[in-house]
């Protein structure tokens, strides 16, 4: 099966808010949706190591992806409502998407996909034998959405979490491209959005030596 993400949904708190006029309603969602800030590079979260659940193994690692027909296939399992409405909301085809090893020993980048089909229905939510099977989905009201994704190459050389680590916290304190990247901001997500800046720094590790 392809990649099975692990991410917990994002925790809310109450807070008491003032009552608006009716009349503003409309200009503050027109706000809302204007300050939603749009991307067209991914970071994709999947594990390349056995791991079972419910007797299913969810190894699915670049090398897996590459064999699927058309190096293509879909990319269920996410149970993560943020990582789902990135997936269903903005990811377009066309989309790069680095292709992330996680939950395994040296977790990292291992690759590039893109984007070839967009969202629609996660069959796995309603499959009572898919360890992603979720009882509340209904078929006239999923809950959960996929998109398909297309191997395109591997990179010149893997770049390891602990890397990109290391000059996250770097430009952390000298204001760098990777200050505020959401593999470390929002790290729990298994989809994750990359900025154009980001991706075009990290595309560029892959031609420098590791130090």
């Amino acid at each position: 099966m392809p990649p099975k993400k692990n991410a917990k949904g994002p925790k809310t708190s109450s807070r008491k808010r003032k009552r608006e006029n009716e009349n503003d309603l409309p200009a503050k969602v027109e706000e809302k949706k204007s300050a939603v800030e749009s991307y067209s590079h991914w970071i994709m979260k999947s594990e390349p190591e056995s791991r079972f659940e419910n007797g299913v193994d969810l190894k699915f690692g670049i090398e897996d992806l590459k064999k699927c027909k058309n190096q293509t296939d879909c990319w269920d399992g996410v149970r993560n409502y943020q990582a789902r409405n990135f997936m269903r909301d903005q990811m377009k085809i066309g989309h790069k998407v680095f292709f992330y090893h996680s939950n395994c020993k040296e977790p990292g980048i291992a690759g590039i996909c893109k984007i070839v089909k967009e969202s629609y229905v996660d069959h796995t939510q309603f499959d009572s034998k898919d360890p992603h099977y979720d009882r509340s989905a209904k078929k006239d009201a999923p809950k959960w959405f996929m998109v398909d994704v297309k191997f395109e190459r591997m990179l010149k050389r893997f770049i390891p979490l602990s890397e990109l680590k290391s000059l996250h916290l770097s430009h952390k304190a000298d204001g760098g491209t990777l200050k505020n990247m959401a593999l470390f901001t929002r790290a729990r997500l298994s989809v994750q959005p990359v900025t154009q800046e980001e991706w075009d720094f990290i595309l560029n590790l892959e031609n420098e030596e590791k130090t």
